[in-house]
């Protein structure tokens, strides 16, 4: 019996949208590709007013035979949220002679993407657009048969850590990823600086180049900030030490520098239940116990399916794919929970941070 024969026509042909749209979202990231490559919202801002597609191609100097393709692009990612298309009125000529022309204008999400501005994401973009990491995903079907290994062991020949360790351009750009994704968590502390009142010292474990630390540091001058790292990693930034800024090179799994707090940022998702709650150990271990505010501050996703504004969840799920073929995971709060008792602390409590990150402060 034929499988659809009981369907209507009209449900299919939505079937067939679904898969369709899915079969061709590859588009969408190579499109953003293609616009950050080409710097099209910082050629839009250095205008200081929407830009037409003729001055846009002038400036590109396209080929008169793309310039049909660059309007197509620049429609798609206008239909996507990135530009708006607006209406303005050519200067040249008497008011009753001016030309309607269609331009593009600058979305907040384009906006996030002009180079040199504080909460630029393009080198979060720039890394999480690399081929040598989304090319990867062509190998989930191998990755899934694979007992023990991760999705980079398979398309890279080791893992992600030890590749970023061998490769300094790219550990570069990995590190610069992290610190534009910080700036964001730093508009967002300022409604939450009540959680490092009254506290003497942090360590920032993972911490990079020490951008949160930084932005902590700058907010609370008197507290000592620690940015805690593999040491290949903090060599480069111990020249960037300042009177309570610090960088201590070690590994996560062994120790971790006593603290009042100990602050993991995009940390747990990297990895498996058994390692975060060895993390999370190492984690109640270094608490200071000379202080009544010790705890652990967590920055992270958490999904809940059940509350999908702004189609978060869609985005956290695809997350949760990356971080699955890494061997880790995004988790729910049950899922959160469970470490926490695990590695024996007593208690928890969730803000929403960001329109994606949640802050969880852990109590030992």
């Amino acid at each position: 019996m034929d499988l659809l024969s009981g369907r209507k026509s009209n449900e299919i042909f939505e079937g067939q949208v679904h898969v369709y749209k899915h079969m061709y979202a590859y588009l969408d990231s190579m499109c953003l590709k293609w616009c950050i490559e080409l710097e099209i919202p910082t050629i839009i801002y250095n205008h200081e007013k929407p830009i037409t597609l003729h001055e846009l191609i002038s400036i590109l100097q396209v080929p008169p035979s793309k310039i049909s393709g660059v309007e197509r692009l620049m429609r798609h990612l206008s239909h996507n949220g990135f530009f708006d298309i607006v209406t303005i009125h050519d200067d040249d000529g008497g008011d009753e002679n001016k030309e309607k022309k269609e331009a593009y204008a600058l979305t907040i999400a384009s906006e996030l993407l002009v180079k040199g501005t504080e909460y630029c994401l393009t080198p979060m973009a720039k890394c999480g657009l690399n081929p040598l990491m989304s090319s990867s995903f062509n190998l989930l079907g191998k990755w899934t048969l694979e007992k023990n290994l991760t999705l980079s062991e398979i398309s890279l020949g080791t893992n992600l850590w030890d590749f970023l360790s061998k490769n300094p351009s790219i550990l570069t750009s990995f590190n610069e990823s992290m610190a534009s994704d910080s700036q964001m968590v730093k508009l967002a502390l300022k409604d939450h600086s009540a959680v490092f009142e009254g506290l003497e010292s942090i360590v920032d474990v993972g911490g990079g180049n020490g951008t949160i630390s930084k932005i902590i540091s700058d907010m609370f001058p008197k507290l000592k900030c620690i940015v805690f790292d593999l040491p290949h990693v903090v060599e480069n930034f111990s020249g960037t030490s300042s009177n309570n800024l610090s960088f201590v090179g070690g590994d996560m799994f062994n120790y971790i520098p006593e603290a009042d707090v100990v602050l993991l940022k995009w940390i747990l998702h990297d990895w498996d239940d058994e390692h975060c709650v060895k993390i999370l150990k190492k984690c109640k271990d270094a608490i200071s116990k000379n202080t009544k505010e010790g705890k652990a501050i967590i920055i992270d996703f958490v999904i809940n399916e059940k509350q999908d504004e702004f189609g978060l969840t869609q985005m956290k799920l695809r997350m949760d794919i990356a971080m699955t073929s890494m061997n880790g995971k995004e988790r729910s709060e049950e899922e959160f929970n469970k470490l926490f008792l695990e590695a024996g602390f007593q208690d928890y409590k969730i803000f929403p941070l960001t329109g994606m990150y949640s802050l969880i402060v852990v109590y030992p």
